[in-house]
Order: C-alpha cells, then sequence, then structure tokens
C-alpha cells in the first residue's frame, strides 16, 4: 500500500468520524487514527516520496512566496519574445531585507496547469529568470529560487528559441553572481530544468521533496524499457532529501508535517522561512568575491574525479 492509498483511508475514516454523534467513541477513533498516521506515513519508500512530491494538494511557490515574504511584486518577461508563466518571478522583502525570488509554479488544477505549462519552463521562462538575477546582482539583492518543475519543456518550440543553451547560460552566470543565492526545493526537481535555478551557495529541500536527473518513468524506460517499473527506478536513483544530503548535493533538510506539507501548509512555510532566515543571515556576512568562489567550489566538490593515466597509452601524463 503506498502513502496515497494509506491517506486515501485516513480521509474516508475522517469522513465517517463527522458522521458519529458519540463523543467518547469519537475520540477514541481519533486517537488510533493518530498512532496509525505516524506508523504508516513516518516509514516511507523513495517512491512514496516521489508521490508525494507530486500530490495535487502540495502547496506551490506561489503559496511559499505569499507567506514567506512581504511586498511580493512580480515582474514579466524576458525582454525578448514573451512571459512564460511557468515561472514567476519579483522583487520581495524578507525581514526588511529587498531580495530577488524566483519561482517554478504549478497548477492546483487543470486550467491553472495548462496556463503555467505544468511548470515546465520555455527558454524565455529561463530568460526571464536570468534578467532578474542580473538586476540582483546589480543593486546588491539575495536571491530566492524556489524549486517546483519535472524539468524543462521539451516541444518543438522550445528547443527552436534555443533550450539548451538557455539552460546553461544560467549555470553559467548563477556561478558568477557576488550576492548570495538559496536555492528551495519544494516538490519534483526535474533535470536541468531544476538546475538552471539550483546553483547556489545553499540548497535548502523539503523533507518529501525529489531531486534527480530525470523522473524515475524516464528511467525504468531507458534502463529496463519498462515505465511500470518507475516505483524501482525511484529506489535505486537515491533521489531523495535523505539521499542528497548524504551525498553533499544539498545542505538541508526542511521537515514536513507527518503525512507531507499539504497536511498543515502553514507549518511547512513557518519551517521553510526559519530555514531561509537562518541561512541568509549566515551568507550575508560573507565578502562578495568569497559568495561567488564558495559557490564554485561548492559544486566543483561534488562527486569525485579519477585521473586517467595517459602513460599507459603511451602518451604524457596530464
Amino acid at each position: 500500500m503506498n502513502i496515497l492509498e494509506k491517506e486515501r483511508k485516513l480521509r474516508e475514516l475522517e469522513t465517517k468520524i463527522e458522521e458519529m454523534n458519540d463523543p467518547s467513541l469519537i475520540r477514541n477513533i481519533k486517537e488510533e487514527m493518530e498512532k496509525y498516521k505516524r506508523q504508516a506515513m513516518t516509514d516511507l519508500t523513495a517512491w512514496d516520496r516521489v508521490l508525494l512530491a507530486r500530490h495535487q494538494q502540495r502547496p506551490t511557490s506561489l503559496d511559499f512566496i505569499h507567506f514567506i515574504f512581504d511586498e511580493f511584486i512580480e515582474l514579466h518577461g524576458d525582454y525578448n519574445y514573451r512571459d512564460d508563466e511557468s515561472i514567476v518571478a519579483g522583487i520581495a522583502m524578507l525581514n526588511n531585507t529587498p531580495v530577488t525570488v524566483i519561482a517554478q509554479q504549478k497548477g492546483k488544477n487543470l486550467d491553472e496547469n495548462l496556463k503555467r505549462n505544468f511548470a515546465m519552463p520555455h527558454p524565455e521562462g529561463y530568460r526571464k529568470s536570468l534578467r532578474l538575477m542580473k538586476q540582483a546582482e546589480k543593486f546588491r539583492r539575495p536571491i530566492i529560487t524556489f524549486i517546483d518543475t519535472p524539468g524543462a519543456y521539451p516541444g518543438l518550440g522550445a528547443e527552436e528559441r534555443g533550450q539548451g543553451e538557455a539552460i546553461a547560460r544560467n549555470l553559467l552566470e548563477m556561478s558568477g553572481l557576488t550576492v548570495p543565492i538559496i536555492a528551495v526545493i519544494i516538490g519534483e526537481g526535474g533535470s536541468g530544468g531544476a538546475l538552471a535555478l539550483g546553483v547556489a551557495n545553499r540548497v535548502l529541500m523539503l523533507e518529501n521533496a525529489i531531486y534527480s536527473i530525470l523522473s524515475p518513468e524516464g528511467y525504468a524506460s531507458i534502463l529496463w524499457k519498462d515505465s511500470t517499473l518507475a516505483s524501482k527506478a525511484a529506489e535505486v536513483m537515491k533521489l531523495t532529501s535523505y539521499d542528497l544530503e548524504e551525498f553533499g548535493i544539498i545542505d538541508r533538510i526542511i521537515a514536513e508535517p507527518i503525512g507531507g506539507a499539504h497536511f498543515d501548509p502553514v507549518v511547512t512555510y513557518e519551517y521553510t522561512k526559519l530555514a531561509i532566515i537562518e541561512e541568509l543571515e549566515q551568507l550575508m556576512d560573507l565578502p562578495p568575491i568569497d559568495l561567488r568562489d564558495l559557490r564554485i567550489k561548492k559544486y566543483r566538490d561534488m562527486g569525485f574525479f579519477q585521473r586517467f593515466n595517459y602513460e599507459n597509452l603511451g602518451g604524457v601524463s596530464r
């Protein structure tokens, strides 16, 4: 039984409780439900966390933005082609500190998802992001990004307008910025579409978010030629927050309520705000050049590289 099936069972019990009239019985059942919830919704598999990261009721980037920041002013367009609504970007205040906020935005229903392109940005979305990053650099504003995308949009038009170049340009430019950058993965962090907003001094991740090179379905299709093995793929991909913290890919896990962020969004927002403030306070004390150099070092130190010995081929060792 996966996490969504367990949640469905709990919702059914809650509905039945509402129909009861015996206060004593209701209290007893609620206590049993809480015990079941702690047992069933804490020992989660990687696939459970994939399902929670994609949950239709999971808070979106705008939900976080409206709770965490004051006076958010959205800015539009890439000054080149059009405004991409899958990325929301603007200026806001965080505890009286002006910041630039850039976020991938999912919809809460079909109409909103169509409007937001299911949070799959086009090149102009990444170019809008880069425009605001350069503006933040000019005016010395910290940058906060919220990552929640299955990946960059792979359509023909996006490729014609330079999707790969737009993502690569963001990676290059973000690595050289001298203002603090904090990235928060709140749901799905899929492939280069996520990484284009993820070159940060601190990468934070909600407990039940995921971050990976591609979707479990795509991984299973490539490796085993069977997308139905997605749950198996999720286990071997090491895409959970705990896996990624262990590997040093992310810097901090933000706890979620039992059952996922959608069970108590306000608590999730409060934990996220506190984490951002704490990390930003540390970064604000660093000189601009150190912020840039430490960010570059952070990504260079990820993984390991084995030096190739050219002498074995009769060449010169480099």
